[in-house]
């Protein structure tokens, strides 16, 4: 069966290590603890090749889709970032170009400078045929509703290509309130992929909402992992909680969701949040996805080997959907 995972994600140290370290750790990266066993995911991410490739022939994933792991450009500002993410882009590109059946790109782009943000997502989508951009959760306390990323969001819809929402971590503001006094490896994990990742992101699809973006920008399309960030198990309580006080939008919350957004399996690999998003969204906006390196290939193969759908169904959510989505030629 053909299986596409399209929350994947590479790095590449020598440019990485460009960014200021007093940058960085302003923006709250903190060391991971490595795993007890095998390699950690930052020994794995920067493999463009053979190993990536082993890897994935293992867990029998035909394809992915790359998008760089932070710290990126996102950090820079002006012609330094700018100059960054093209380095970056440039990167990722020669390592599509030499493998173009077995790996797909996501731009990263120099957030903190829109409008080279979306010139850069137009370069990579025309050059490259990069598939969409990802951003990392919110830019210097900036959200995507914010009115600077008008020109980005029209663009990508123009394109037709998606924008993913990843996760970032918090601005330090509410790292101190909710995040602190812990001990520290707790503290990091809960305001990471432990919570507080997903709270973030799931807020940052219901502000493009509430904020009358997603209104806006009625052709874009957006993507967000990890079985949806929470949003399945909220949608009714959401559209019941809001009706009073939403008179400026056009459409419902959960309408506008279910048309313009499209969730991925990343990272979570039970049942029970898969029938919660199965449920809600439907099979047609479901797209398996693995979060490779920082899950394994294996573990989302064997969780897409473990439940049950339909052939047809199972079809669409290996490898359908992101075909439709992002107009890869089956």
């Amino acid at each position: 069966m053909r299986v596409i995972a399209l929350e994947e994600h590479f790095t590449a140290p020598a440019l990485a290590g460009r960014i200021d370290k007093d940058i960085v750790a302003r923006r709250g990266y903190r060391p991971r603890r490595a795993p007890p066993t095998g390699p950690s995911p930052l020994q794995l991410a920067p493999d463009l090749g053979e190993g990536r490739l082993a890897l994935m022939d293992e867990a029998g994933i035909t394809m992915q889709v790359l998008s760089n792991t932070g710290p990126g450009p996102d950090l820079v500002p002006g012609a330094e970032g700018i100059a960054l993410a093209r380095a970056m882009n440039d990167h990722l590109a020669e390592g599509v170009a030499r493998h173009p059946d077995r790996l797909k790109g996501f731009a990263v782009l120099p957030m903190l400078s829109p409008d080279a943000a979306a010139a850069e997502l137009t370069r990579t989508v025309q050059e490259f045929g990069f598939l969409g951009g990802l951003i990392n959760g919110t830019t210097d306390g900036k959200f995507l509703d914010d009115p600077c990323y008008d020109g980005l969001l029209a663009q990508a819809a123009a394109l037709d290509v998606p924008i993913y929402i990843h996760p970032h971590l918090a601005p330090d503001a509410v790292r101190d309130a909710y995040y602190g006094g812990l001990e520290p490896g707790a503290g990091r994990v809960l305001e990471a992929a432990g919570w507080g990742w997903h709270s973030e992101t799931a807020l940052h699809v219901l502000r493009l909402v509430l904020a009358g973006t997603l209104d806006k920008h009625k052709s874009l399309k957006l993507v967000v992992g990890h079985m949806g960030e929470m949003l399945p198990m909220m949608l009714a309580r959401i559209d019941d909680v809001f009706k009073l006080d939403i008179d400026h939008l056009e459409r419902p919350i959960g309408q506008q969701m279910l048309d313009q957004v499209w969730l991925t399996t990343s990272g979570i690999f039970t049942e029970p949040p898969f029938i919660a998003a199965l449920l809600t969204w439907g099979i047609d906006k479901i797209m398996f996805s693995v979060d490779f390196p920082y899950a394994a290939n294996q573990q989302g193969r064997a969780f897409l080997d473990r439940i049950n759908l339909s052939p047809t169904d199972m079809a669409k959510l290996a490898h359908g959907n992101a075909e439709a989505l992002l107009k890869l030629t089956p």
